[in-house]
């Protein structure tokens, strides 16, 4: 009798990747259609804000569907599951350090930022430390405590209207361009 080896919950968690980042390619190739709102072809230099908020979203969305399945299909938390990317550093956990450097440089009056850190005393780079520290566990502690995760309470068609404002363009999802007009 042959023996079938068990994969590794990493090994799991590749294919899982593989299957996301190929939803994400595949919703993208969606967009630049000859039924898409780009039309193939397109050099990307010519793309404008709203044409790269649909490629954005349309990647956002394949990504988060597949790991959304893989959190159903595992019985994990969604949300855990959509965080969780595989990249080092995290990107849900770089985004609450980018959010406290404005506050960490006020927390800090003391040092002397035009010194190199290297020529920072032990006691500086410690309550430099200490102090971004405190900041950072407050800004993950705000955000995991958020009752709005990624996952949660917003739809695919409200958060490509979102990113269409954010970028200039009209609040309509892409597919809306392709509804007959009422006369």
């Amino acid at each position: 009798m042959k023996r079938i080896g068990v994969p590794t919950p990493s090994a799991m968690e590749d294919v899982w990747q593989r299957m996301a980042t190929a939803a994400a390619i595949a919703s993208a190739r969606k967009v630049i259609d000859t039924d898409g709102v780009i039309p193939p072809g397109t050099p990307i230099g010519r793309l404008s804000d709203t044409e790269w908020g649909w490629l954005v979203a349309a990647v956002l969305f394949g990504w988060i569907g597949t790991r959304a399945q893989q959190a159903t299909a595992e019985e994990i938390d969604t949300e855990r599951c959509v965080r969780l990317t595989g990249l080092d550093p995290e990107p849900w956990e770089a985004g609450a350090v980018l959010a406290i450097l404005p506050e960490l440089a006020d927390a800090c009056p003391d040092i002397d930022w035009s010194q190199p850190l290297t020529s920072w005393p032990r006691e500086t780079m410690l309550e430099f430390l200490l102090k971004a520290m405190r900041l950072i566990r407050t800004a993950m502690i705000a955000r995991d405590i958020s009752d709005r995760g990624v996952t949660q309470r917003s739809s695919a068609g409200t958060v490509a209207r979102e990113a269409n404002a954010a970028a200039g363009g009209p609040l309509m999802t892409p597919d809306e361009f392709n509804d007959e007009i009422g006369l």
